[in-house]
C-alpha cells in the first residue's frame, strides 16, 4: 500500500445501529432526525463517522451516546455497506449492528447536538431515511430473525423471564407470522434456547404459567 496514492485518501467509516424494540406486539426501530447536512431534517439510524483514535465498538457506543443519550446496550454486527457514493461527503464504509432494548425501561433524547428529534417507529413505517438506511435496516431486519433463533437478543426484552405466551407474541411480531400455541412450545423448547427457571407467574383468572429464561448461547442453527 502506497499512501502517498490519492486514491487511498478521503475514505472513512460509519458505524450504525439498527436499535429495535417490540410494543404490544408491534416491532419498531429507533430513528433520529437529522440536524445537519447531509440529508439535513430527514429520518436516519443511530450512527455516525468513527474517529482514528477509537476502536469500532468504541466510537459505535460513543455514537449511540451522542445521538440518543442511550448506554449499556448490547449490539451484534449485522453487515458491510460500501458502495462508493453511499454518502455525498466522502467514501465512507458503513459497518452495521443490531441491538435489542425495553422501551418502557429506557429512555433517550429527543434532541441533540447533531439531532432534532428521536422516536420509535413501526417497521411497516419507516420512511425515506438518510444515505442507505433504508437498505441497512432491511437487512438488519433479517440478521434481528436470525439472531432471535440462535442467539439470547432478546433477553434485553424479559431481563425476568418470560412466559410462552409472552414471547411467543414477540417471534410472531418480529417474524411477522402467527403460530399455533402448542406447536410454537414445541418447537421453542425443542431448539435448545430457553430453560426453565421453576418458577411460576399468576395472572388473573388464568393457571399459573411457568417462567423461562434464555440460554447464553446457542450453536445448532435451527428456524422456525
Amino acid at each position: 500500500m502506497q499512501t502517498s496514492n490519492p486514491l487511498y485518501k478521503r475514505q472513512g467509516i460509519h458505524a450504525i445501529a439498527s436499535i429495535f424494540t417490540v410494543e404490544d406486539g408491534v416491532t419498531k426501530v429507533l430513528l433520529v432526525k437529522r440536524k445537519n447536512v447531509p440529508f439535513k431534517d430527514m429520518w436516519a439510524l443511530v450512527g455516525g463517522a468513527i474517529y482514528n483514535n477509537e476502536d469500532l465498538l468504541d466510537g459505535l457506543k460513543r455514537e449511540i451516546f451522542e445521538k440518543t443519550g442511550i448506554i449499556n446496550i448490547d449490539t451484534y454486527f449485522s453487515g458491510v455497506f460500501g458502495k462508493k457514493d453511499r454518502s455525498p461527503v466522502m467514501r465512507m464504509v458503513a459497518i452495521t449492528y443490531i441491538g435489542v432494548i425495553d422501551s418502557k425501561k429506557v429512555s433517550f433524547l429527543k434532541e441533540t447536538l447533531h439531532t432534532s428529534n428521536a422516536d420509535w417507529v413501526p417497521i411497516d413505517k419507516i420512511p425515506k431515511l438518510a444515505f442507505d438506511h433504508n437498505e441497512i435496516v432491511s437487512e438488519a431486519l433479517t440478521s434481528l430473525r436470525e439472531q432471535i433463533v440462535n442467539t439470547d437478543i432478546l433477553k434485553a426484552l424479559f431481563p425476568d423471564g418470560f412466559t410462552l405466551p409472552e414471547i411467543q407474541k414477540v417471534y410472531e411480531s418480529i417474524l411477522g407470522k402467527k403460530f399455533d400455541r402448542r406447536n410454537f412450545r414445541k418447537k421453542i423448547l425443542s431448539i435448545d434456547l430457553i430453560q426453565d427457571t421453576n418458577k411460576v407467574r399468576n395472572f388473573k383468572g388464568n393457571k399459573p404459567a411457568k417462567v423461562y429464561k434464555f440460554k447464553k448461547s446457542k450453536q445448532n442453527k435451527s428456524v422456525f
